[in-house]
């Protein structure tokens, strides 16, 4: 299989992905420590502080289109639907928009996040759309 420009993007997003694991992590470790951390975190844990819970949200929501993504850009390349600009544009749209969103949600930034989160959900439907044209 070609490294297409789709999936370049992809490898960058699943580098996106393993970026919000740790700054997530991290997050947490720094408000909780690093014992906890390497410990069996079997007790009751408290609730995360505000950067960490919404690394982690913002990670969440990442998870929750990833997987769609991902299919899709492995479908439209499977059925010869790459290289055309849905899906150069859609790969584009979905991968910046997810990068722009993250310090967006880390920061508390309303409205702005939601915005840029269309922005990318727009992508990943030009992705699905090119599997139909």
């Amino acid at each position: 299989m070609d490294m297409t420009p789709e999936f370049i993007v992809l490898a960058f997003t699943l580098m996106l992905a393993i970026v919000q694991i740790g700054w997530a992590g991290a997050a947490r470790t720094a408000e909780l420590g690093v014992k906890w951390n390497a410990g069996p975190r079997d007790g009751e844990t408290p609730p995360p502080g505000k950067l960490a819970g919404r690394l982690i949200r913002a990670q969440a929501n990442l998870f929750e289109t990833l997987p769609i993504f991902a299919a899709a850009v492995i479908m439209a390349h499977v059925a010869g639907k790459d290289g055309g600009p849905l899906t150069l544009w859609g790969t584009h749209l979905y991968l910046f928009g997810r990068v722009i969103y993250l310090p967006l949600y880390a920061f508390g930034v309303a409205y702005v996040r939601s915005l840029v989160w269309g922005v990318s959900f727009v992508g990943l439907v030009m992705v699905i759309a090119a599997l139909f044209v």
